[in-house]
């Protein structure tokens, strides 16, 4: 099991991680920011300066998950996790991809008020390490402090879902000891609930996926976002052993979004993604479901965990919320779809 202490910039997550690794039996302190360390020394000083931060980096969500499953299966229990996470794409992609792995996530927010965490900032480092009169000593608290002033507006814009992601604790009139006194009561008591991920094994070799386009009376298309990755995505997912694509496509949208199709739905495009580490790729087909009366759209629901929302989007809105592979798949079964006939893809491009 994890326990993901999340927060922004000098809420006390590093201190409250490690007084909470003392409380819960069998437990281990793992800190992701040696992931990015690590990779600030492996990578080429071209790749860094491409990005802002290393969460940025693939490689650095990707090496998080696999870096904490093999402690897991190193020393097993519980894993204290202290790391902010603001944006909810990267968080649905770690904790997806540990769902996927059959590791439990419990997300706790620490969320001190704004003023006290502006205190904790500008306490932040005084009296550690170097004399206090060093000049190199000095710079590098202010450059720090400064880094975690700048980043209170992103923190303060991702309060909405986190808050209604995590289990929340106002730590301002807290001691670490004390927070870390609350969180292990709330994991013990379930408080602090696993979060509701569906768990979804990772492939072991290449994969057939079904989606299923369903339009509105004005042509616009209905996406999904799923909750275990990030970027929107069609209804659908991959097909079981022995299943018909077109029947995994319905029954993935009975699954997901509570609508039962009455008919087999058309092909519109066959996809071949090729493998890229650590995918591997597969036949990706979408089909065309047919338009939603009103009433029918009225009545879509979201019955498990596997997605958040959904949206009926135009074409235009569709290239600003799917991943660019993702979107070209839609855009050519949107020409499939007016032109009456299905097209064969490769990385989102027709062939020949």
């Amino acid at each position: 099991m994890i326990v993901w202490i999340n927060g922004a910039f000098g809420a006390g997550k590093t201190s409250t991680a490690r007084e909470l690794a003392g409380l819960l039996p069998d437990s281990t302190l793992y800190d992701p920011e040696l992931i990015g360390e690590a990779l600030r020394r492996l990578l080429p000083g071209k790749r860094l300066a491409e990005v802002d931060d290393h969460q940025d980096l693939p490689s650095w969500r990707r090496l998080v998950v696999d870096a904490a499953a093999a402690v897991l299966a190193e020393v097993g229990g519980v894993l204290v996790v202290p790391m902010t996470l603001l944006r909810q794409e990267y968080r649905d992609e770690i904790f997806g991809a540990l769902a996927a792995r059959r590791i439990p996530v419990r997300h706790v927010l620490l969320a001190p008020a704004e003023t006290i965490l502006r205190e904790r900032i500008a306490r932040r480092g005084e009296g550690e390490g170097d004399a206090p009169d060093a000049p190199d000593a000095r710079d590098a608290r202010e450059r720090a402090r400064q880094r975690a002033y700048d980043r209170i507006p992103a923190y303060r814009q991702a309060l909405g879902w986190l808050t209604a992601d995590a289990h929340v604790i106002d730590n301002g009139p807290l001691t670490p000891r004390e927070t870390a006194l609350r969180i292990a009561e709330a994991v013990t008591t379930d408080t602090a609930a696993v979060c509701d991920i569906v768990q979804t094994p990772e492939p072991t070799r290449e994969t057939v996926a079904a989606g299923v386009l369903l339009f509105d009376d004005r042509d616009r298309v209905l996406l999904v976002d799923p909750t275990y990755k990030p970027g929107w995505e069609f209804p659908g997912g991959v097909v079981e052993q022995g299943e018909a694509p077109a029947r995994a496509g319905v029954r993935e949208v009975a699954e997901e979004l509570a609508l039962t199709l009455d008919r087999v739905p058309e092909l519109l495009v066959v996809d071949w993604e090729a493998p890229r580490s650590p995918a591997y790729g597969g036949l990706r087909l979408l089909f065309d479901g047919g338009r939603l009366a009103e009433a029918e759209a009225a009545r879509l629901r979201l019955p498990g965990p596997e997605l958040r929302a959904w949206r009926f989007v135009t074409e235009a809105e569709a290239a600003e919320l799917l991943p660019v592979q993702r979107y070209e798949r839609l855009r050519w079964a949107l020409r499939a779809r007016e032109r009456g006939r299905a097209l064969y893809l490769e990385a989102g491009r027709p062939m020949p």
